[in-house]
Parts: structure tokens; C-alpha cells; sequence
């Protein structure tokens, strides 16, 4: 299915449930909880992204030094 049929089907779901009356409304503190949250997870609340380790010569270990600014590769 085309990410646009996606999109059409997903919204025509959220406005029927707010018409119905159980779509969920997040408050503000929610909001901010949420992002807060997420925000550590993505970065660990350093400002940068962490890359789980993986066993040597794998791609992702590849990616993940390739991600790494220069200073900080093994070269």
C-alpha cells in the first residue's frame, strides 16, 4: 500500500474517533512528558545519539563509526 493510501486510511480513523468521542487528547504535561522521554531514549539526554554496540566487522558496526565524529573513530 502507497504511504498516501496509508495516510488517507490512517486520518479518516483519527477524525472519526474525535467525532465519536474516544480519541485520546493529550494535555500539556503529557505532551511534555512524552517528549521528555523520548527525547532520552533517542539521545540518553547528552545530545547525542546512541549507537548500540555490535560485534566487530558487521555492517551496523560499520554505520554506527561512520555515525562517530572523526576525533572519535578507531581508525
Amino acid at each position: 500500500m502507497s504511504p498516501e493510501k496509508q495516510r488517507e486510511i490512517a486520518s479518516k480513523g483519527g477524525r472519526a474517533a474525535h467525532e465519536k468521542g474516544t480519541a485520546h487528547e493529550w494535555t500539556t504535561d503529557e505532551a511534555r512528558s512524552a517528549g521528555r522521554k523520548g527525547g532520552q531514549v533517542s539521545r540518553g539526554g547528552r545530545g547525542r545519539l546512541i549507537v548500540p554496540e555490535q560485534p566487530s566487522g558487521t555492517a551496523a558496526t560499520d554505520a554506527a563509526q561512520m555515525a562517530q565524529p572523526t576525533a572519535n573513530r578507531a581508525e
